[in-house]
């Protein structure tokens, strides 16, 4: 079996799918990436077998020659440190499949690995009775950006530990929550035939936001009960869907919220950042008083005697009142917002705040923040 390739093509897509990779598996041979030499092109694959992805390189048939068609898994970790290390060369793949000997040619130098036998790599399943829906790459990348952050860590509860995704024939819906903070993504403007859910685990959402950030492709999606499919340009994905019935966000969401305040996002921001500082470093507590036309933020921590507040011009419509936010929370919230204005929409002291932009872009496109309040210290 024998290949050769640019060498800062195969780093490239390499790096690609190496985010898949875990380094404390329970089987060697994922510590490997899967070489395939078949139908004139290379394919190389990296699973952690939650996730699989695979990217497809196109190979110059006359350096393929006469190759024999076959498998090899190489040892991921060595083969991208020496691959950094390479300038723009052809690198020729040498691979002996009875003894998973590999040799690399480079310019005047020659490396030799051992690898293991590429049968021995976990296959990657079969999609069964499967649905298809297709979606733009700029859809997806931000709907994950606008939500993934809000997931939870909880292992105790592991269909917070993803994104919910509803397709509808009205819209699509992304939702991400911990039960201390929810972010709703909808587009309108994207449809399915048919009406369905399931929730993807974060790794391969990470995986895929990097993978189509900046592009305007179309994105092939084919899922089923169990796993769910992604293709688009090269590159491919599978992953396991996270088994479980998604909590009823719907019904987390206030409806009733007199008191509404516009403010300009950076600037809420800004403070926030600010006076976070001086807050409790566990609680993360910044109180928010909004009186007349007015906002206050203030924090404290009596335990080293830190004290911030600032005042902030704002436009508000409700009774006066105070409450209390993470910090935290809050600045992850505004950030991944784009309007200049938001709206801060309440109730109560104890009820969760809603946070949504005032002047969204893209009138296709309803973005909601939820985040739920903590006790005040009076």
């Amino acid at each position: 079996m024998r290949f050769i390739v640019q060498s800062p093509l195969l780093l490239k897509n390499l790096q690609t799918i190496s985010g898949v990779l875990s380094s404390n598996t329970t089987l060697p041979i994922l510590e490997n990436f899967l070489f395939e030499l078949k139908g004139g092109k290379l394919v190389v694959t990296a699973s952690d077998l939650e996730t699989t992805m695979t990217v497809n390189i196109s190979l110059d048939n006359e350096t393929l020659g006469n190759s024999e068609e076959g498998s090899i898994a190489i040892p991921a970790k060595k083969l991208l440190e020496s691959l950094k290390t390479f300038p723009d060369i052809p690198l020729v793949f040498s691979i002996d499949t009875k003894n998973n000997g590999i040799e690399i040619s480079a310019g005047e130098g020659k490396y030799k690995l051992s690898g293991q036998n590429g049968e021995e790599f976990p296959q990657i399943p079969v999609l069964e009775d499967s649905t298809i829906v297709e979606i733009n790459s700029d859809v997806i990348a931000t709907a994950i950006s606008k939500t993934l952050f809000a997931s939870g860590n909880d292992e105790l509860r592991p269909v917070m530990l993803g994104v919910f995704c509803e397709l509808t024939p009205d819209d699509i819906t992304f939702v991400a929550t911990d039960a201390h903070k929810l972010a709703r993504y909808r587009r309108k403007d994207v449809k399915a035939e048919n009406s369905a859910s399931f929730i993807l685990p974060k790794k391969p959402l990470n995986q895929l936001k990097n993978s189509l950030t900046n592009k305007d492709i179309p994105v092939k999606i084919e899922y089923n009960q169990r796993n769910a499919f992604f293709s688009f340009e090269n590159i491919e994905l599978v992953c396991r869907l996270i088994d479980g019935k998604y909590p009823n966000y719907e019904a987390v969401i206030p409806k009733e919220n007199p008191n509404k305040l516009i403010i300009d996002r950076i600037s809420f921001l800004n403070a926030i950042r600010r006076v976070a500082i001086f807050a409790n470093q566990s609680t993360h507590q910044v109180r928010l008083k909004i009186s007349g036309q007015e906002l206050f933020i203030s924090a404290e921590d009596i335990d080293y005697s830190n004290e911030a507040r600032e005042r902030l011009a704002c436009s508000y419509d409700g009774e006066a009142m105070e409450i209390g936010f993470n910090s935290k929370f809050l600045q992850e919230m505004l950030s991944n917002i784009d309007s200049e204005m938001i709206t801060i929409e309440m109730s109560q002291p104890n009820r969760a705040g809603i946070l949504v932009p005032v002047d969204n872009e893209n009138k296709n496109e309803d973005i909601l923040m939820l985040v739920m309040p903590v006790m005040l210290n009076q």
